[in-house]
């Protein structure tokens, strides 16, 4: 039975249980799923909308002349449930246009219910004040979403957790943890000659649930960071002399904190490095310092999309589509997504 026979039967049923006060029909959601991308990621697009088992959306996005950006879809979307995927990494402000565009497009065109998926959430970092006169541009970007007519979130390894509660719409956070974790489990890495580090304080909630899939002790890389962008490594905590030790972390973006982890722990004895990240932002002369460090592998997923003049040996990737697409059924089939948190 193909999907579409199996979408009408349970709208058929739906609409019969759902028929309430005098006829009138409560509809939660869109009545069939569509799956439309913007130019930042639509490799992934293509494989969630793969793992569903639904095409690709007909739409465009392009620019004008003057460089404003043009959104064009090529099919209706009346009723429908609309899944934008969307991460807003490099070119950040453009991606992030890109995706409040097509949110308003497809608000305007009476679909059923819009989710924006943004599997990397850009200007996460920005989500306090660190200092006299700093915005807090993470609540501002949520509240763009949600002005421009998004009915819900689903999103992955924020880099504050708070960040849900920037927006007024319910939040989807996937984690990234179990599909590092399982790579790793069958790669045999478990056990007593195993160390997990956490890059730093804020991230130990993350590595200790790393660390119990693994069955591995914790060890937490106390440092210091002089400004932006920059780490001095301070010490170790924990035990890593003769251990093959994993770094998780959130994102990678200039590598200099990793770096700089990876050769305190080598100075410590730690016998090989390798690192796992849900984000791979790598930007500035972040391949260029993983190419010339102590680390035997970095894994990533494809959230954000790696260019071909960033592919090297020590770089593999993992993809989050089929977590995605489990999400997205749920949705849409009004099931509890907790199960894919844990």
């Amino acid at each position: 039975m193909g999907r579409k026979t199996k979408e009408k039967i349970k709208n058929e049923k739906r609409i019969k249980n759902e028929r309430k006060n005098g006829g009138k029909l409560m509809i939660a959601h869109g009545t069939t799923i569509k799956i439309f991308a913007g130019n930042s990621n639509p490799q992934l697009a293509q494989k969630i909308a793969d793992h569903i088992g639904v095409p690709m959306g007909n739409a465009e996005v392009t620019t004008f002349s003057d460089g404003e950006i043009s959104v064009n879809i090529y099919e209706t979307v009346r009723g429908a449930e609309v899944f934008v995927v969307q991460s807003t990494c490099s070119p950040v402000n453009d991606n992030l246009m890109e995706l409040l565009i097509m949110i308003d497009a497809f608000k305007r065109a009476s679909a059923g219910r819009i989710t924006a998926v943004v599997p990397y959430y850009g200007y996460a970092r920005q989500d306090r004040k660190a200092k006299a006169r700093d915005p807090i541009t993470a609540k501002l970007i949520a509240d763009l979403i949600t002005t421009a007519g998004a009915d819900r979130v689903l999103t992955m390894d924020l880099h504050a957790a708070q960040i849900q509660g920037f927006f007024t719409i319910p939040v989807d956070h996937l984690r990234g943890v179990p599909i590092l974790a399982q790579h790793f489990l069958e790669r045999g890495f478990e056990g007593d000659d195993l160390v997990v580090v956490s890059p730093d304080l804020g991230s130990v909630t993350r590595a200790r649930n790393f660390a119990s899939r693994l069955n591995a002790p914790l060890a937490i890389v106390d440092k210091r960071r002089p400004k932006a962008n920059e780490a001095e490594v301070m010490n170790i905590i924990g035990d890593v002399k003769d251990k093959k030790v994993i770094i998780i972390d959130d994102m990678v973006d200039t590598a200099g904190t990793l770096v700089q982890g990876v050769n305190a722990l080598i100075e410590r004895g730690a016998k090989e490095v390798y690192a796992c990240a849900s984000h791979g932002v790598l930007s500035g002369p972040a391949i260029e310092r993983i190419q010339n460090s102590a680390i035997k592998e970095l894994i990533i997923t494809d959230t954000i999309p790696l260019p071909p003049e960033k592919q090297i040996d020590k770089i593999r990737v993992l993809s989050v589509a089929p977590l995605f697409a489990e999400a997205i059924d749920r949705i849409y089939e009004e099931l509890p997504v907790s199960t894919l948190f844990e």
